[in-house]
């Protein structure tokens, strides 16, 4: 019975703490596997950037407003701005 409160504190933590968690790796993970060329990105950076050519470890983004392109690591990829494609 004295291991009850401690299993009942492990169950609250993993349900508030560690199941969020995971649910959100799985998003990030599903959204950088889905990236693709002409969607606009924002990096863990701040840069905001279209792609403009990508492989399995990097991408390339234009960076307005002088169009400088940058070779940034997949993983940097923090957020989509659009999820339309630009032609």
């Amino acid at each position: 019975m004295g291991f009850l409160p401690i299993l009942l504190i492990f169950g609250i933590f993993y349900f508030l703490l560690f199941l969020p968690m995971q649910r959100q790796r799985k998003q990030t993970q599903k959204m950088l596997s889905s990236l693709e060329n002409g969607q606009t990105v924002v990096t863990s950076g701040g840069v905001v950037g279209t792609i403009v050519s990508l492989d399995n470890e990097n991408l390339i983004l234009r960076v307005k407003p002088d169009n400088i392109k940058l070779q940034v690591a997949r993983s940097a990829v923090s957020s989509l701005v659009s999820t339309e494609v630009k032609k």
